[in-house]
Parts: C-alpha cells; sequence; structure tokens
C-alpha cells in the first residue's frame, strides 16, 4: 500500500536521513522539501519528488504547499524538520533575530501546516522538537523558546482539531549534524563581539562545533522517526538521547534549583 510523506529539511542532518529511509520503500512517495539546490542529488529517484520552501518567506511556504496540494489529495505523514539555531545573550540580542528564529522554527511549520490541512486527513504529524524545549540553556535561548513553542502550537492543533490528526514531537539530545557548524558560522559576530561574555560564549562556540561530531548519528532520530510513523496509536513526545532524558527530568524540578546546576555546570566545564 503506498504512503505519502512530506518532509522539510530534506538535504542535511535527520531530514536527509529519514529521507533515504523512506524512499528505500519504492512503496513510499516523499514530497521533499529543499533551500539550497546545489545540495540536490544528481541522480532523483522516481519516489521522490523535490520542492522548493524558504522557512523565512511565507510566499514559498504557500507556494510548496499549492505544489504538493496540486498533485496528491492525502498525505499519510508529515514530517517538519527543518530549523536552525539563534545565539546570544538576551540582554544584547537583536529582537529581529528573535523573530528570524520563531520565523524558521515555528510559524513556518505552523503556516505550511495549515495550507496543508485539506490534505492531511487523519495523518501524523512528526515535529522534531529539541531537549531545550524542556528548558532554558544559556545563550541559546531563542532557540529553547522557539521549539517549546512549536510544542505549544502543535498540542493545541491536536486538541482543537476535528480531523482525527496525531501530532508526535520529538525531542533529541545532542545529535550530530551539520546543524551545530551552521550555527556557529552564522552566529559568528555574536558570539565573538560582545564585551563580558568573552568566556561563555568562547565555551558555547567551541561546544558547539564538538557537537557535531560527538552527538548520536542522525541514523538514530531517523530510525525513532520511521518506527513512530509505523505506530497505529504512538506517544505525543518521545525523548532520544541520555542528555535529552536528562533534560526531562530537570524540567520537573524548580527552575531556581535547575538554574543552579545549570550555571555550576557551565562553570566547571569552562574550567576544563
Amino acid at each position: 500500500m503506498q504512503k505519502t510523506y512530506v518532509i522539510t529539511g530534506s538535504t542535511s542532518g535527520i531530514g536527509k536521513a529519514v529521507l533515504n529511509k523512506l524512499a528505500a520503500n519504492s512503496d513510499n512517495f516523499i514530497f521533499a522539501g529543499y533551500r539550497n539546490e546545489s545540495k540536490l542529488p544528481d541522480v532523483i529517484p522516481d519516489n521522490i519528488k523535490y520542492f522548493y520552501i524558504d522557512m523565512t518567506d511565507r510566499k514559498t511556504i504557500v507556494k510548496a504547499a499549492e505544489f504538493i496540494k496540486l498533485q496528491t489529495n492525502h498525505i499519510d505523514t508529515l514530517i517538519n524538520v527543518a530549523g536552525n539555531v539563534v545565539a546570544g545573550p538576551i540582554e544584547k540580542i537583536d529582537t529581529d533575530r528573535l523573530r528570524t528564529q520563531f520565523d524558521v522554527n515555528t510559524f513556518s511549520h505552523i503556516e505550511f501546516t495549515q495550507n496543508l490541512m485539506g490534505i492531511l486527513d487523519e495523518a501524523k504529524i512528526i515535529n522534531v522538537s529539541s531537549m531545550a524545549s524542556f528548558g532554558n540553556f544559556p545563550f541559546v535561548s531563542p532557540y529553547c523558546a522557539s521549539k517549546r513553542a512549536l510544542d505549544i502550537f502543535f498540542n493545541a492543533l491536536e486538541l482543537e482539531n476535528h480531523k482525527k490528526l496525531k501530532i508526535i514531537s520529538v525531542k533529541p539530545g545532542v545529535i550530530a549534524t551539520p546543524i551545530w557548524e551552521k550555527s556557529v558560522e552564522a552566529n559568528l559576530e555574536y558570539l565573538t563581539n560582545y564585551n563580558d561574555y568573552e568566556k561563555e560564549l568562547e565555551f558555547v562556540k567551541n561546544n558547539a562545533l564538538k557537537n557535531t561530531k560527538k552527538g548520536l548519528p542522525v541514523s538514530k532520530v531517523a530510525d525513532l522517526i520511521i518506527k513512530i510513523d509505523k505506530k497505529k496509536n504512538p506517544k505525543s513526545s518521545y525523548t532520544i538521547g541520555n542528555d535529552a532524558k536528562f533534560s526531562q527530568i530537570l524540567s520537573l524540578l524548580p527552575q531556581k534549583f535547575v538554574n543552579k546546576i545549570i550555571k555550576f555546570g557551565m562553570k566547571y566545564r569552562m574550567k576544563l
């Protein structure tokens, strides 16, 4: 039985890994979103149809949904993966950068989903969130807040909708993906030019670069997403990675106590 999928962020990291696993089954047909054309493969399997979408450009989001609706009247599973990281101390970060963070990680996925609602009857919507959704990690609060908002909005969608949608949030810990190198490059100006925060931001930068290689392989997250897709009644939330599970436990504790733990942990690790 053929199943139809839509994936954003399909040319790198988790999205690419999920796409490859789904495309290996010739019964699956996948609409795969991309932004950078240079990342498209030279040979495209018959069961993949790429579409352009820029999560910062509302017009492309609407056009992408229209493109898909012209070619199918039903989606079995929508997998929202695309995202980025905005970093910096919150007392100095420009609010335009905060808006960009929410545009990419939150609002774009809401708008894309809204425009696909007519063909999402009884579908699964799997959002790649983050362990950051459990709490505030220093100097990446925009990323944390955007992922938390993503979870809240889509949980509301499941509560409110009449289409029997199944909404699932996947919250990985540190995953070895290009997003870390990309985030350092995109935020370098804001990680190096702030007085009073030099040591902390140098630590954040170096830690992000380490995450490119030291995290869980993307295949682990992709395998979990494939497993979730096969379940008739999946849970609303899945956490993967020991660090993510630890963050989930911390989120249950009083915030003041959590803040003390995080501050102590940063000071200790900066001395190593």
